[in-house]
């Protein structure tokens, strides 16, 4: 068990001692983190119930970004940031896990990043309702809006070369405060993994990238190395406000460029 999964397993425990239902907790942690291993070893080790939820597979589909991206900004098409999730789907599981009938099942979605598309209903997973504790993982989860973020400097070559005038910005704080702030109340409580150095998420990023393809990080081709420094920074921004402590208050582990975990 990994040191980021012992210290979830301990959390969720704790939190589902001292709530009478099901409580909600909600998980925060940059991409490469190792917040999706954490939750399986802690799935399979616990004699919890636990119905263990990503925001990742409630993206948008990927028609319904590219009809963002048209009437809004371009970077809408890409799948993460604020404004991409559907919340409403994601507020329905959470209703039928918490008020269901005991004994019974519901289906929640899967999204395939590899077609960058919600799966057919078909292949949904079935979950338990009435679990022990609901457990949501996602990289944003409990932060905060900040409504200046548009009018800020851009803060990286994504910010200034594809969103100099701060559309594709102000439509995330837009999100961020309507949907989002009406999800991150129903947590019961909150977990934040942050990185001691933003710098740390490409490197850790670039692992998941070579593990995917069966090589070494020093052996991914220049384009997809380019493709991931292009791709963390959509998400630079709200990283940097979660690791300023900008968001729900909560227990805060901080990991170092090894993954090493410390309380902060």
């Amino acid at each position: 068990m990994t040191p980021l999964a012992g210290a979830l397993l301990e959390w969720v425990t704790a939190e589902t001692e001292q709530n009478d239902g099901p409580p909600v907790l909600m998980m925060s942690g940059p991409q490469g983190a190792g917040k999706s291993t954490a939750i399986r070893q802690v799935d399979a080790s616990s004699d919890l119930r636990l119905a263990c939820l990503s925001l990742d597979d409630f993206y948008h589909t990927a028609a319904e970004r590219r009809a963002l991206s048209n009437s809004t900004h371009p970077l809408c098409a890409t799948r993460g940031p604020p404004g991409t999730h559907d919340l409403q789907l994601l507020g329905d599981v959470l209703d039928s896990l918490q008020n269901g009938s005991a004994g019974t099942h519901i289906f929640s979605p899967v999204f395939d990043k590899r077609i960058d598309d919600r799966v057919a209903r078909e292949e949904w997973r079935q979950l338990a309702v009435r679990p022990n504790a609901i457990l949501i993982e996602g990289w944003l989860m409990g932060v905060h809006a900040d409504a200046l973020a548009s009018k800020s400097r851009p803060i990286n070559e994504l910010e200034r070369d594809e969103d100099p005038n701060g559309i594709w910005r102000a439509w995330q704080e837009d999100a961020l405060s309507r949907e989002y702030s009406s999800l991150w109340p129903r947590a019961d409580a909150f977990l934040h993994v942050v990185p001691a150095d933003f710098d740390f998420v490409k490197g850790w990023r670039l692992q998941q990238e070579a593990s995917l393809h069966g090589v070494s990080t020093t052996d991914l081709p220049s384009e997809t190395v380019e493709w991931v420094s292009r791709f963390i920074e959509h998400f630079e921004r709200l990283t940097k406000r979660l690791a300023n402590g900008d968001g729900y208050a909560g227990l805060r582990y901080s990991l170092d460029q090894q993954r090493r975990l410390s309380r902060s």
